[in-house]
């Protein structure tokens, strides 16, 4: 049954001549010619990970309708993409059905469904290679085409979030051997200019939040400011105490007497050493072992005050096996202030970054009625020190 093994370099091959939009069309035809396998779709995580949005021929076609929309939380779904595992169930008549995580580096990016008239072991893990590559596909394609970004999009986006979206890093999620990272945004009904990035190069992990004041679009563009500054110096190969200054010196030439705080930090992969710069933001919280605590960095002023002198580079205590979460004062703000961040850490401890963050943000937003007033963003980092050799990150969870 099992036929001709569907290897990733096999799809891979085979969708170099296709074009961008038709990453699906190549693995259904893959599946659809070695297994017999019907109704082949591709369900999309939208923006906030709440809702999976149905990625078909038909979808695509009809670009112009709304496309199925389900409900994540709760759903078979949802035990797909938590546990990163294959999950098989009756098709109703139509044969057995199968969803596959598609998932790349941490990164869920939805989720691969097909029915199937037969299946084996066998079959079952050459359909989590046809997913697998699907996640390549799509991580490369959405370079070229607006269809993933219109299908992430469950809700009307305004100009403002338009902007903002397109600062952050085109991954939520990413994972290394040292590390596991996972970084979440909910906009607040007029948008507040949070922003989250991150950069991993050969020798340095680099994470930074930022929290720019106002609303609307005039707090997109002091984000964009703040965001590109530090993104400049940083790929400059400036250290972090010029890093900082750059940004400073952004939000004081264009800022239009603004200001926006953050936290820059830098983390060497050899377990060495970690740095942070603290403007004006809130401390982060750190779990070492059973215990969820403040670390009570010192604050520095805002980027963009003008009597702040030079940021100071701190030395930042991380160790192996530490969970650090960072995080914008929407997290904590009005009706957000009753929502126990420590517990929610405490009691997620054993879950992956993934849903950590999505917890945290899940129950800001539960609070506020689905209506923030300011942006709640939410970085977790799971740091596992130097060449951790025992993980095995191709899945995107350890096993």
């Amino acid at each position: 049954m099992a036929g001709e093994r569907l290897g990733l370099a096999d799809v891979l091959a085979a969708a170099e001549d296709a074009a961008p939009v038709a990453s699906l069309d190549v693995v259904a035809r893959n599946l659809r010619d070695r297994f017999g396998a019907r109704y082949v779709s591709f369900l999309l995580v939208d923006i906030v990970g709440q809702k999976l949005v149905r990625v078909s021929e038909e979808a695509v076609e009809g670009r112009g309708r709304t496309a199925q929309q389900i409900d994540l939380p709760g759903s078979v779904h949802d035990d797909v993409l938590r546990s990163q595992k294959l999950v098989r169930e009756s098709g109703g008549g139509q044969g057995e059905r199968v969803l596959a995580p598609v998932t790349n580096r941490g990164d869920t990016l939805g989720i691969l469904e097909l029915f199937l008239p037969e299946t084996d072991q066998e079959v079952f893990r050459q359909v989590e290679e046809a997913a697998h590559a699907l996640a390549y596909l799509i991580v490369t394609d959405r370079r070229f085409t607006d269809l993933y970004h219109w299908g992430q999009r469950t809700t009307e986006v305004s100009l403002a979030a338009e902007i903002q979206r397109r600062l952050l890093p085109s991954a939520a999620c990413c994972e290394a051997a040292e590390f596991v990272l996972a970084c979440a945004l909910v906009p607040a009904d007029s948008i507040a200019g949070d922003t989250y990035d991150y950069s991993l190069d050969h020798d340095t992990l680099h994470l930074s939040v930022t929290d720019a004041m106002g609303h609307d679009v005039d707090a997109a563009l002091m984000a964009t400011l703040a965001v590109s500054a530090s993104r400049g110096a940083r790929r400059a190969g400036a250290d972090l105490a010029e890093q900082a200054r750059r940004t400073h010196q952004a939000m004081l030439e264009h800022g239009r007497r603004t200001f926006t705080t953050g936290q820059l930090l830098r983390i060497s992969l050899d377990g060495s050493r970690t740095q942070l710069v603290n403007a004006g933001h809130l401390w982060p919280l750190r779990l070492r072992g059973h215990r969820v605590e403040e670390v009570p960095v010192g604050v520095d002023l805002p980027f963009g005050v003008t009597e702040q002198a030079a940021y100071r580079v701190q030395r930042f205590d991380l160790r192996p096996g530490d969970r650090l979460i960072l995080y914008t004062d929407g997290m904590q703000e009005r009706q957000a202030r009753s929502v126990d961040l420590p517990g929610i850490v405490r009691d997620t401890a054993a879950e992956h970054p993934r849903e950590v963050v999505r917890t945290l943000t899940a129950a800001v937003t539960d609070v506020c009625h689905g209506h923030l007033q300011d942006d709640a963003t939410v970085l977790c980092l799971d740091w596992h020190g130097p060449r951790h050799g025992a993980r095995d990150t191709r899945g995107g969870a350890d096993t």
